[in-house]
């Protein structure tokens, strides 16, 4: 095996990423050294290159990349639940200071990865493990969704928000979700009742599908007055607001008012801190139980981008154009 890889490295912000020839890492303890098949592209990713997203703790220059689907080619010192030529994903570096997943090879803490669903191919596997994560941490672990509680989730085309829908129907929720009018029909494929966030008002739409009670659980992907929109549509007392981006300055008013809950959702946390590692490895594991089900999907974007592409698939990210995840495939680049 080589000792040198290509990577696609960001050197300075607002600048085009470099592919650069550098030395192949080592698995240290608990490691496991992975050949890259495919990198999932996140609009973090993108902030990051343009010197945003502080709170991913990634200083420039930096081997970009989240989100990962590979190959186990070697194995660091105590790891023994996996082997070499599993194919395996995970969310696993490009934050905190660590390399990315934009490189021939990445050497990762084996607790937050679990073997491909062997359903998926390279590219869907690494579409998955940030989106997934963040929408079970969310559902499962912040909110416990069970069967026949009403279920809203704003942006229920997006990433996030795809896998929030899925994720709460397979646990047998009736699931409502939010979008533009071009989204509703993904939104109806996936299993949810849609809403057409521009030509219905909060009031509307929990009138109109709880009978003014409100939802046992909002999960808000979106942000901003999203959020507030949520404190509005939850039901008095039992309902509980999550999201993933709440990160603005917001009236809790509306939500004290129906004597409701709020969780915040941080999907980096285990990463940057190095607590919770484990449960990462194990939600992922959850995600390829649901697949292999027949019960979750990710939409892929068709579009095939090489690492020598990076910039043109950052690109798409960035500008919101994609029609579905964006992926970067690193084998055969």
């Amino acid at each position: 095996m080589t000792h040198t890889m290509f990577a696609a490295v960001a050197e300075t912000a607002q600048a085009p990423l470099v592919i650069r020839h550098l030395s192949r890492p080592v698995p240290g303890q608990g490691q496991v050294l992975i050949k890259v098949h495919a990198a999932g592209i996140n609009p973090l990713d993108t902030k990051i290159a343009t010197g945003g997203g502080a709170h991913a703790r990634q200083p420039l220059p930096a081997v970009l990349g989240i989100d990962l689907a590979g190959t186990v080619v070697e194995l660091g010192k105590g790891v023994d639940d996996f082997a070499p030529g599993d194919e395996v994903f995970g969310m696993a570096g490009g934050i905190g200071g660590a390399q990315g997943a934009l490189a021939e090879y990445i050497a990762v803490d084996a607790r937050l990865i679990a073997l491909k669903p062997r359903s998926l191919s390279m590219r869907e596997a690494a579409a998955l493990p940030l989106v997934f994560i963040t929408a079970w941490e969310g559902l499962v672990d912040r909110a416990n969704v069970r069967a026949d509680q009403q279920v809203l989730i704003h942006g229920g085309a997006g990433g996030v928000g795809q896998m929030a829908v899925q994720i709460a129907k397979a646990r047998g929720a009736d699931v409502y979700a939010t979008g533009s009018a071009t989204s509703l029909d993904f939104i109806r494929e996936l299993g949810a009742i849609a809403i057409d966030y521009r030509a219905q008002d909060v009031e509307s739409y929990v009138r109109l599908h709880t009978a003014g009670e409100g939802f046992d659980i909002v999960y808000d992907t979106v942000g901003g007055s999203t959020l507030d929109a949520s404190f509005n549509a939850v039901k008095t007392y039992t309902g509980h607001v999550l999201s993933c981006l709440g990160w603005g300055q917001h009236s809790l008013a509306p939500l004290s008012f129906r004597g409701a809950s709020y969780s915040g959702v941080f999907t980096l946390m285990p990463l940057l801190t190095g607590k919770g590692r484990e449960h990462h490895g194990q939600i992922l594991r959850e995600a390829a139980t649901l697949v292999e089900a027949g019960q979750l999907r990710i939409k892929v974007d068709r579009h095939r981008f090489g690492l020598a592409d990076v910039n043109e698939a950052f690109d798409l990210v960035a500008k919101g154009r994609g029609e579905g995840k964006t992926v970067v495939e690193i084998v055969g680049s």
